[in-house]
């Protein structure tokens, strides 16, 4: 029988800031598509501890807007990161399949959505650390 995934939002929080730190370190090593990937499942495990600590049952989703759309429900100030949830979701695609086509994935590309998401990164820490 396979592990069953934790529904406890320190887990996920956990995992989450592991793969913000990977993010850097792609980043520092000029792998902009490895750090965009990590990125986007650095906030969708920061998304799901925050839904998680709010009693949401855990789901194996990747699009970082419909967890955004859940996380509304009990926080509406997260609506301005909005447009950042949905170009981080793509690097997640970038990543995980192969086109014909390089994807064009920059350095600075990643580098701006980490720094737009920076708020929302402290906000769901500083609430899912309370509960």
């Amino acid at each position: 029988m396979p592990p069953r995934e934790s529904s406890n939002p320190s887990d996920w929080l956990r995992v989450a800031e592991k793969d913000l730190d990977r993010v850097s370190r792609m980043l520092d090593d000029d792998d902009s598509e490895a750090a965009g990937f990590y990125l986007q499942q650095s906030l969708e495990k920061f998304l799901k501890a925050f839904l998680l600590s709010k009693g949401w049952r855990l789901e194996r989703i990747h699009d970082l807007e419909a967890l955004l759309d859940a996380a509304l429900k009990y926080d509406t100030s997260l609506e301005t990161f909005r447009d950042a949830c949905q170009k981080i979701t793509g690097f997640y695609i970038v990543e995980r399949y192969p086109f014909i086509v390089a994807s064009g994935l920059t350095k600075s590309d990643v580098q701006t959505s980490l720094d737009q998401i920076k708020g929302l990164v402290e906000k769901i820490r500083s609430q899912v650390r309370q509960t």
